[in-house]
This record gives C-alpha cells, sequence and structure tokens, in this order.
C-alpha cells in the first residue's frame, strides 16, 4: 500500500476518535457525567485501530525521498488535537467523580430578612 493511501486511512481513523474525544468533552461538560460503558468501548475500539495504523505506518519501509507532505501534517495537528482534548476530558471527568462543587463562600446576607425573622420592618 503506497504512503498516502496508509496516512490516508491513518487520518480518517484520527479524525474520528477525534470526534469522539469532542463527543466526550461534550458530555462532560453539560451532562455533567461520564460516558457510558457502551460509549467508552466504542473509544477503545477506535483507539485500538489508531495503535495499529500507527504500526502499520512505522512498520512500512520508507522509500528514500519519500515524504507524508500534507497528509502527514494534517495527521500530526489532529494528534496533538486529540491529546489536548484527552486531557482536558480527564480533568472534568475527575470533577464529575468528586461529586457537586460547593461553594466558595456563603450567600451574600440580606439584613432586610433578618429584620423581617425578628419582626422589625426594614
Amino acid at each position: 500500500m503506497s504512503l498516502p493511501d496508509l496516512l490516508a486511512r491513518h487520518l480518517s481513523v484520527c479524525d474520528e476518535l477525534h470526534r469522539l474525544c469532542i463527543e466526550e468533552n461534550r458530555i462532560l461538560k453539560h451532562e455533567g457525567r461520564p460516558p457510558d460503558e457502551a460509549w467508552r468501548e466504542r473509544k477503545r475500539e477506535v483507539a485500538a485501530r489508531l495503535e495499529s495504523s500507527l504500526a502499520g505506518l512505522r512498520a512500512r519501509a520508507q522509500e528514500p525521498g519519500e515524504r507524508g507532505g500534507e497528509l502527514l501534517e494534517q495527521a500530526r495537528q489532529r494528534s496533538l488535537q486529540i491529546l489536548h482534548l484527552d486531557r482536558e476530558n480527564e480533568q472534568l471527568l475527575l470533577r464529575c467523580s468528586l461529586g457537586p462543587a460547593r461553594p466558595s463562600a456563603p450567600p451574600p446576607a440580606n439584613p432586610g430578612a433578618a429584620l423581617k425573622a425578628y419582626g422589625r420592618k426594614p
């Protein structure tokens, strides 16, 4: 298989994993919970395909003067985006597992409410 074909296939897997990371980020941010087991299994399967794709790229003997060009650069950029999102998702997952955030300061006092409680008018 030619290098451009391998890179195109690899970029396709990178794009799929990137979409899954974006979806995971959305779930963690908006729903405040980790994705379900079926979703995690799907991500594991795509990550395994990515590992296989990388192994195929490494195993291929590079011919003299052969370069990946634009496809290789796109794959690198997508991989960096995946790593960045994955790091953010790990932090969000940690926050979700710790439970709801506690308020840092008590709510502001309402002097009128205290006066009403004691039967006085403000």
